[in-house]
């Protein structure tokens, strides 16, 4: 995938280094009045169960975390996909390292923090997958630039107003390099962001030819926005998006001294038409980068992207695996009809689907068994509201393992997380930046 093969950075390894401590939620108390790094935690591989962790407690699976990983890097090699996975999922730099080391071209991002995140720990290219008309971040991108001749960095363009923005601020920022950019075409009428029509592209395009601070490298948009999506609609804009690139290369609207075009889709529920239309771009003046921006793949779910994946529609892909649960504890059993656990909103995502209690570990003995008749129905701030059976067995000091919808809204509610086997054993932790 024409990847950029990445030892760890010392940034990222630095974050073994960090102190535990009550910053981060459900690390063992022990831990931190031992003095203990997180690297140090880790090695002891401690059980999440019996090592000293409170409730409730977030972990990633490993099986399911590698798996995952190796699953989307074999499917943008046998589609002639570039990949570039969209971080705001996980904010997470161990997990970018292991993109990187899976064959990813570099990390998406949606706004200027992530990418300043980004740069801290090491990553060289970065696909801002947004309009960037702030000043002060556009001062940031041209001082990356100037001071790092290997930093690659693209962001969207959708309108002349929006051009007109951004060459000021990096006229008056005074760089010598310009900032790569790609026109965003809309997925149709009341979608997101992007210009509506391939002659509001093309008026975009012009006015970035105007300029001597931006330099058009491609075209850019975002499927999953389509419009009452299903199949066909997807790959009709997906094919609009084709046609669009191929008209600017014929009119000669891409900029001098490019390596290639940039072609560029994909979220985590439509990368199989992707792969298809992508796989019909015709040649081009120059090579296409076809950049998938994927990025909820990495831990899945078991809700939003569970219903969606496209390896639902295309099983001979493989199969991804929900790599969350998060565990709480039962602290209260009023009737026989209600429990009470101890994770709420602050703890799990709810913004799509509420979470599903899938097992249940038993206070008395530790065995593990499924929450037969056990159903997650509200959540408050920090309580989870179960409803029970009549034959439902929990009871006071029970665990509840929860699988989560949606991804996305569930990283950004845990600094650090525990990376765990299939045993319970902590292998290694890793930090977010929300």
């Amino acid at each position: 995938m024409g990847a950029e093969a990445e030892q760890m950075t010392p940034e990222v390894r630095e974050l073994a280094n960090e102190p535990v401590s009550h910053r981060f939620k459900a690390l063992p108390p022990d831990a931190e009045a031992a003095g203990l790094t997180v690297g140090e935690l880790a090695a002891q591989r401690r059980n999440v169960f019996d090592g000293g962790f409170t409730t409730p407690l977030l972990a990633l699976s490993a099986e399911s975390l590698a798996h995952n990983l190796a699953l989307l890097e074999t499917y943008a090699e046998r589609h002639g996909l570039a990949f570039a996975p969209h971080g705001k999922t996980s904010m997470s730099p161990q997990l970018f390292q292991r993109q990187l080391e899976r064959g990813a071209w570099g990390i998406t991002a949606a706004v200027p923090h992530q990418a300043r995140v980004y740069r801290a720990y090491g990553i060289r290219r970065i696909f801002l997958a947004n309009e960037l008309v702030d000043a002060a971040a556009l001062r940031w991108v041209s001082a990356e630039l100037e001071a790092d001749p290997a930093f690659t960095f693209i962001c969207y363009v959708d309108s002349v107003r929006g051009v007109e923005l951004m060459d000021e601020a990096l006229r008056a920022a005074g760089g010598s390099r310009p900032v790569d950019v790609v026109v965003e075409l809309g997925a149709g009428e009341g979608a997101r962001t992007g210009a509506r029509t391939p002659a509001d592209c093309a008026r975009v395009a012009d006015a970035v030819a105007a300029t001597g601070t931006l330099r058009l490298v491609g075209v850019a948009g975002y499927e999953g926005e389509v419009p009452k999506a299903d199949g066909d609609r997807v790959r009709s804009w997906l094919r609009e998006l084709v046609t669009l690139a191929v008209e600017f290369d014929r009119a000669g609207r891409f900029g001098e001294g490019l390596g290639g075009i940039v072609v560029s889709a994909g979220g985590s529920a439509w990368f199989d038409a992707v792969a298809d239309v992508f796989a019909e771009i015709p040649e081009l003046s120059l090579p296409v980068l076809k950049l998938l921006r994927s990025g909820a793949y990495v831990s899945h779910d078991d809700g939003h992207y569970k219903e969606l994946t496209p390896f639902n529609r295309v099983p001979d892909e493989g199969r991804l695996q929900p790599a969350f649960r998060l565990w709480a504890q039962v602290v209260s059993r009023p009737t026989s009809a209600q429990a009470f656990v101890n994770a709420g909103k602050r703890d799990a995502a709810y913004d799509l689907h509420l979470p599903e209690a899938q097992v249940v570990r038993s206070a008395r003995d530790g065995v593990v068994r499924p929450a037969t008749g056990v159903t997650v129905t509200g959540l408050s701030d920090q309580h989870g509201w179960l409803s029970t059976d009549a034959g439902a067995r929990l009871e006071v000091g029970d665990w509840v393992g929860l699988g989560m919808s949606h991804p996305c809204t569930i990283f950004d509610k845990w600094q650090l997380i525990p990376v765990v086997e299939a045993d319970g054993t902590v292998v290694e932790f890793v930090r977010t930046f929300f």
